[in-house]
């Protein structure tokens, strides 16, 4: 079944969508790849750019998901600090790693120069605002080890934060200045008008229902009847897949991120929230994430339910969150209302996966899917075309499905409750 996007502030300004349409004729090419979201849509621009014949095939239409539907924080890095990384991975790969994430938000705005993208953008920083004195210490050690590396970045304490942001209740943090804010429609619907001029094909409303591999490479069998042919073949679904590859739905956690956002703020508000355009993110476990909108409007996210939400008082959580925030917005309307899904690994790091020879699939973004999809479709068209699987930043791992992957809407619910009830424990305390 395929999940209807609620309708978003995005859809309201930006560039129309390309035209396209369902897929009307099998076909034989190099490439497939199966989503026409931020991931597939970059693997097709840089594949067609090196010389190979590219289909994307799309269930819905381009930016109807969470690629469109995201708050359109570009942020670079991962979950994890640089000496975390070389830990985990070893000194020469950790090394790759870091250099990849410390990259993921210049491949997002060079494509937006370089290709003349139509999409509003602002590239004034990400600040992570810290709750309670302990996140804010961890701020400190991050933006040294990421100052380190040669990072645009600096330690706020409590005034700063409020001076930069207006917001109320942090005590410290850091910025990045690498990172950045867009318009994450514009960005997709422009990433698939650059992939078509580049020679790829997109097909809509076309549904990959089962991938078979021959002797040539892998056919395509699709809900219209139509079979595609190709060498390779690129799965690009993240949190909306399916179980067209096994055991990769079982193998992340499928969070919902709502989103609200208000009308256009007065003028004796426009200079105290967010003036200089950062993007927000705070430190608590169940994190809430801020911006202003092109059109001065306050955007304001974080986790929603396990469940789809089907009324307005399903977002009550989150505007309560935003007038505890920002007090001074709360005679100010919300004007939209939306919600995506997330797809979250249990190490909270990108998953590389080959169940198949020529068959590439690359799942979990932990909230920094824009740049982080960025890069990684850049890095498989790479691999792809060169056929070596070393070049990718991120090691090609097997499949490993979530145990009791069935019941994790229970336990996840569960544990964001618990994580809820710390968050204000700890601001409490702080207070």
């Amino acid at each position: 079944m395929i999940v209807k996007a609620s309708k978003s502030l995005w859809h309201d300004f930006g560039p129309m969508g390309v035209a396209s349409g369902p897929l009307r004729r099998s076909e034989s090419i190099d490439l497939i790849v199966v989503g026409g979201g931020i991931l597939g849509l970059s693997t097709a621009l840089h594949a067609a750019g090196a010389g190979l014949s590219v289909r994307v095939v799309e269930a819905g239409e381009i930016g109807e998901q969470a690629s469109g539907l995201n708050g359109g924080q570009v942020i670079p890095g991962l979950k994890y600090d640089p000496s975390s990384l070389r830990a985990l991975f070893g000194e020469a790969r950790g090394e790759r790693i870091i250099a990849f994430a410390a990259s993921t938000a210049d491949k997002v705005f060079d494509l937006i120069l370089n290709l003349r993208l139509d999409v509003p953008q602002r590239r004034s920083g990400w600040i992570q605002a810290a709750h309670e004195p302990k996140a804010a210490r961890s701020a400190e050690t991050r933006a040294s080890e990421w100052r380190q590396c040669g990072a645009d970045v600096a330690v706020l304490n409590g005034a700063e934060i409020t001076s930069l942001t207006g917001a109320c209740g942090y005590v410290g943090g850091w910025i990045d200045r690498r990172a950045g804010i867009i318009q994450p429609l514009a960005y997709t619907r422009e990433l698939a008008r650059a992939a078509i001029e580049n020679g790829a094909k997109i097909a809509t409303g076309t549904r990959v229902t089962r991938l078979l591999q021959n002797i040539d490479g892998w056919v395509a069998e699709t809900t219209l009847g139509y079979e595609l042919r190709a060498r390779s073949v690129v799965v690009a679904t993240n949190a909306y897949t399916d179980s067209l590859i096994p055991g990769l739905r079982e193998s992340v956690i499928i969070l919902h991120s709502f989103q609200i956002a208000t009308a256009p703020l007065p003028p004796n508000l426009d200079a105290a929230i967010l003036a200089g355009g950062q993007a927000v993110s705070d430190s608590r476990r169940i994190l809430c994430y801020f911006r202003r909108s092109p059109d001065g409007r306050l955007v304001f996210g974080g986790r929603g339910s396990m469940a789809e939400p089907h009324r307005p008082e399903a977002w009550c959580h989150l505007i309560r969150a935003m007038r505890r925030t920002y007090p001074n917005v709360s005679e100010v309307p919300v004007t939209h209302r939306w919600f995506g899904r997330v797809a979250m690994t249990l190490d909270h790091l990108p998953h590389v996966h080959e169940p198949a020879p020529e068959l590439l699939t690359t799942v979990g973004c932990q909230g920094r899917g824009i740049g982080l999809q960025t890069a990684l479709g850049e890095a498989l068209a790479t691999s792809i075309v060169s056929g070596d699987r070393g070049s990718l930043p991120f090691p090609v791992t097997p499949i490993r499905p979530i145990p009791f992957h069935r019941f994790r809407n229970i336990g996840v619910g569960a544990l964001i409750t618990f994580y809820r009830m710390l968050d204000f424990l700890d601001s409490a305390h702080s207070a």
